[in-house]
């Protein structure tokens, strides 16, 4: 049976080759170009209820004297499908991306291209993407005359971050298991120093992501905020501040991502709206945070401007801070801290480091939580950008 599959698998690689993806129901550029050598087909509308978020399927074979019904499943990340079950069983095999299998009562198994999965009959099952990954894998039904499918209830959230748990969007749990290790150790040692609560850990470590243009470790990270009560304006809010202090060229690609988490995990989009400034009130509430934060030096530094540069001044006031910084959703001591993590993170932003250093104490962050913040930084930005945030922050706040 297993040489039949393999060899219909190989002979569908070659009528089909390595230009088959045509998902008619998605713009071009959502559409992961290679994640396997099968075609994406259409939309999932005849399942959709079934499944928690998007899916698209591919019909591979129609010759009913074969009578070997397989077709290709793709999976958004984050998508997977209800509990089932298959009177005839199942056999699914990975094609494309990374994915979960989990049978009722079971571990998860993580799947990647080429791993096959024999159902039998009658067992209740789930499959789908990784929470960062796009995932392809073939379905072929057995026993076909007389199999039949039972769709049970969804795979909770909680079920679905407990069985991906351990995902790391590389693969590097399962190709580089030492480094896994050392990493994962690190991470939770570093947690122990300072007094940050989790919830703060994870918003100040998405907004250092972002800054490093961490795909990986930011998909991981905002699985585990969303799970830990982190709300989804919350998080696009850390995204809209990022925009700001790392540009949108850096952000964009991390929206999208975002976008595609929170809809898998049923979220509607747009979320409601944060803005609390008008086009003819931006600079005034602009500069007045401005003020509130550093002090009546924001005057003087409008003031002595060079004329050719003052327009940089007014745009600090009125977009920086008016369009961004004055929005609801996050407080002004979360704010300073996510710009003092995304500064950090950048490096070759020493200046700019200090003036936020001196912002975040003034409105009520301190050394501590500062050192705590750039402590919880160091697994993911490394030792030379860690020493310049310390060397700032220990002369901005010299020790006693």
């Amino acid at each position: 049976m297993k040489k039949l599959i393999v060899t219909l698998v190989v002979a569908l690689i070659t009528f089909f080759g390595y230009n088959s993806l045509n998902a008619q129901n998605m713009k071009k550029e959502e559409v992961p170009q290679n994640i396997s050598a099968f075609p994406i087909g259409e939309e999932n509308v005849g399942f959709k209820q079934y499944f928690t978020g998007e899916s698209w399927l591919a019909r591979l074979t129609s010759n009913k004297d074969l009578n070997v019904p397989m077709s290709n499943v793709t999976f958004e990340p984050g998508c997977r499908n209800n509990w089932h079950s298959h009177t005839g069983g199942q056999i699914l095999i990975a094609v494309g991306g990374v994915g979960y299998y989990q049978e009722r009562g079971k571990a998860s198994r993580r799947l990647l291209p080429g791993d096959v999965v024999e159902i039998a009959p009658n067992i209740e099952h789930w499959h789908g993407a990784a929470p960062d990954s796009w995932f392809s894998h073939l379905a072929i039904e057995c026993n076909p005359q007389t199999n039949k499918n039972t769709w049970l209830e969804r795979v909770s959230d909680q079920q679905y971050a407990e069985a991906t748990k351990d995902n790391v969007a590389t693969g590097l749990k399962a190709t580089d298991s030492e480094l896994d290790g050392i990493f994962g150790n690190f991470t939770k040692e570093v947690q122990e120093y300072g007094d940050l609560d989790t919830k703060t850990r994870l918003m100040v470590t998405l907004a250092s992501n972002i800054a490093s243009q961490a795909q990986a470790e930011y998909r991981i990270t905002l699985e585990s905020a969303l799970n830990e009560g982190i709300t989804p304006i919350e998080v696009k809010e850390i995204l809209y501040q990022a925009v700001a202090y790392a540009g949108m060229a850096k952000v964009r690609d991390f929206i999208g991502l975002t976008n595609g988490i929170l809809l898998a995990r049923g979220v509607r989009l747009p979320l409601e709206g944060q803005s609390v400034v008008s086009s003819e009130t931006r600079f005034d509430k602009g500069l007045e945070l401005q003020k509130s934060i550093f002090g009546e030096r924001i005057e003087q530094m409008h003031k002595n401007a060079p004329e050719n540069q003052k327009h940089i001044q007014r745009y600090l006031s009125a977009n920086c801070f008016g369009d961004y910084q004055t929005r609801s959703g996050l407080n002004v001591k979360t704010r300073e801290l996510i710009t003092f993590s995304i500064l950090v993170s950048l490096g070759g932003c020493e200046s700019q480091i200090k003036g936020h250093i001196q912002g975040n104490v003034n409105v009520g962050n301190n050394k501590d939580t500062l050192l705590a913040v750039v402590t919880q930084l160091l697994p993911y930005i490394g030792y030379p950008r860690t020493l310049n945030a310390i060397a700032c922050l220990n002369e901005v706040i010299p020790e006693k």
